[in-house]
């Protein structure tokens, strides 16, 4: 047996000495946490108090593949199916990128910005997973909130995102960089917000594994010659549909905030 007893304490035990050297120990707690919530349907109260249940030889082996499968960088997300964003459960895997802390920083903005205004109608364009376009409408009951994909896959999740939190959003393909597939009523989005693709492929070289190997491309990479395309398409057509005092807002690269300005 892998484990010195098929107790939860040993597979604990287990659990942080494989991976120690991969994660922080509050890391190691979070996921051990989940998976056992998942997997066994105890809480974090019944980890402190049942440390010596026993585990049947499927659940031994179910977290087993999860140490295996954290062991080639595969995302946490990706192994139990879903992340928290912005309060909200989504279902995540290789169709869009994780929904990242610094998105739902985003969100908060836009939230503030508008948290006095009602009927508001929102963009969410290169929306992936959906997790922007959702998160805007748990705050804003009343508005009208869409989010475009060029991906047919990220559009599927996004829509099975829509199910699972039963929010009202509406979502469609559409090519950022495709003027022609804008079809709106010119002045009549208060906002877009956007999170597109921006990352030189030069700097593919320093992105971590986990990203490359498991990450959607198309939503990571731009050229070296153009890093900054959606963002000047966006703008374009943004000119023309959004209203007079509209705003956007979008996620960038560190190193290019000044010329994304």
């Amino acid at each position: 047996m892998f484990v010195q007893s098929n107790t939860l304490s040993a597979t604990k035990t287990y659990f942080f000495e494989r991976l120690k050297s991969n994660f922080s120990e509050s890391e190691l707690k979070l996921m051990f946490q989940t998976v056992v919530e998942q997997r066994l349907n105890l809480s974090k109260a019944d980890l402190i108090l049942q440390q010596e249940i026993r585990l049947s030889e499927s659940d031994l082996l179910h977290f087993r593949s999860v140490v295996k499968r954290l062991q080639t960088h595969e995302p946490f997300q990706h192994i139990v199916a879903s992340t928290e964003f912005y309060g909200l459960e989504l279902t995540c895997d290789k169709r869009a990128l994780i929904p990242r802390p610094e998105t739902e920083e985003l969100v908060d903005w836009i939230a503030t910005q508008f948290e006095h205004e009602a009927k508001l109608q929102f963009l969410d364009l290169c929306t992936g997973s959906g997790c922007i376009a959702l998160a805007l409408k748990s705050v804003f009951k009343h508005a009208t909130v869409i989010g475009v994909d060029e991906s047919q896959p990220a559009l599927e999740l996004a829509t099975e995102n829509r199910t699972r939190t039963k929010l009202a959003v509406e979502f469609s393909k559409l090519n950022v960089l495709r003027s022609s597939d804008y079809s709106f009523s010119p002045s009549s989005f208060d906002c877009w917000v956007s999170n597109p693709p921006y990352i030189p492929e030069k700097d593919r070289a320093m992105m971590a594994q986990n990203v490359l190997e498991f990450e959607p491309e198309m939503a990571l990479f731009v050229t070296d010659e153009d890093p900054l395309i959606f963002y000047r398409e966006i703008a374009k057509n943004g000119l023309i549909y959004l209203k007079s005092g509209g705003k956007l807002f979008f996620e960038l690269h560190e190193n290019l905030a000044q010329e994304t300005s």
